[in-house]
């Protein structure tokens, strides 16, 4: 028995992100016409392994294998939207799946994209984006952000995960809560262990 691909068939992507849109993005606050426009644009399904292609749009992390996930839609679209990305920046984004940094490329004057726990590249950057969430940022990633940069992670602590944003004051990055929201965490920005007794 042969099968043949239908026009709804090759359709059915381009439907699964306009109701990623309309039931897990809208409902929960993303309505930046800029941020819906790049989530349209951008399929998901090309940011996971062939057996996961399914699962790209459900409103949860999509394991991948070895402590990785592609975080939930929402996640990405929090991230660009408190980003505020404009023309002017030089952005690093750090991302296991490469996903965030697709969505950012047009948005942006300049990026660099990098996995994480991989060198940081030499800044400096008026915009860092953390697809995850972060126990501690390591010494090199602030040098390499901009006086004045901004940088929005996921961070975690005692297992609750929140957005954040900060900006870098006096050489230092402050990172300000701003809504708990599932962000898978990073194994490379774990916090070194300490002993306890």
């Amino acid at each position: 028995m042969t099968t043949t691909t239908t026009s709804t068939d090759s359709a059915r992507p381009d439907s699964a992100r306009r109701a990623m849109i309309d039931s897990q993005l809208r409902p929960s606050g993303v309505n930046e016409p800029w941020v819906l426009a790049e989530m349209l644009r951008v399929p998901r399904e090309d940011f996971v392994p062939a057996a996961m292609r399914a699962s790209a749009y459900i409103d949860r992390a999509v394991p991948l294998g070895d402590g990785h996930f592609l975080a939930p839609a929402l996640v990405q679209g929090r991230i660009l939207g408190e980003a505020e990305p404009t023309q002017a920046d030089n952005a690093l984004v750090i991302s296991t799946t490469g996903y965030l940094a697709e969505l950012a490329k047009p948005l942006v004057g300049a990026l660099a994209s990098i996995a994480p726990g991989a060198a940081i590249p030499t800044g400096p950057f008026s915009l860092i984006l953390i697809d995850g969430a972060v126990e501690e940022l390591p010494a090199a990633l602030t040098d390499a952000l901009a006086e004045g940069g901004r940088i929005v992670t996921g961070t975690v602590s005692n297992g609750v995960s929140q957005l954040a944003l900060g900006r870098k004051s006096a050489g230092v990055v402050a990172l300000n809560p701003l809504a708990d929201i599932a962000i898978p965490p990073l194994a490379a920005f774990a916090a070194p262990k300490r002993w306890s007794f």
